[in-house]
């Protein structure tokens, strides 16, 4: 069995928080973070978020029925640019459940500056039909115990 608390994120009442760093891989010949990183920055806050209520989603692709996942919608504003070796918070918290959606606010913080914000729509989709499916009850009620 694997470990399913979050890496290195925490829960600050209904927001779950990762920080992360801004490597040299991260960023441009300018030394500017490319735009497409704060995506996978989401992506990764996301998916930590998602652990922290025990849900280890490798189980959920292993299973006979998997499913999994996927970006429905994003909706995305650059406010400010984070550079090199920056220390970055990303924040993640539902802002919407049902069904077999839901939606997730997430903010890119430097300190006190914001540098981006999201907006994602995720589907829940049984990946053999590639069609949704309902998220499971445990994991929806997890979540609105946090919204």
């Amino acid at each position: 069995m694997y470990d399913t608390v979050p890496a290195c994120g925490q829960m600050r009442g209904s927001v779950f928080v990762l920080p992360v760093r801004v490597y040299y891989e991260d960023t441009d010949a300018g030394g500017i973070i490319y735009y497409a990183n704060y995506l996978k920055f989401a992506e990764r806050a996301r998916t930590e978020f998602i652990r922290s209520f025990g849900c280890r989603q490798q189980d959920g692709l292993e299973a006979d029925e998997a499913c999994g996942f996927a970006v429905k919608h994003l909706e995305i504003e650059y406010h400010r640019p984070a550079v090199l070796d920056d220390a970055l918070e990303v924040t993640c918290r539902v802002t919407e459940i049902k069904g077999a959606s839901a939606v997730m606010h997430q903010e890119i913080w430097r300190g006190e500056e914001l540098l981006v914000s999201l907006d994602v729509r995720v589907a829940h989709l049984s990946l053999k039909k590639k069609r949704p499916v309902r998220i499971p009850e445990t994991l929806v009620s997890a979540i609105q115990k946090n919204m």
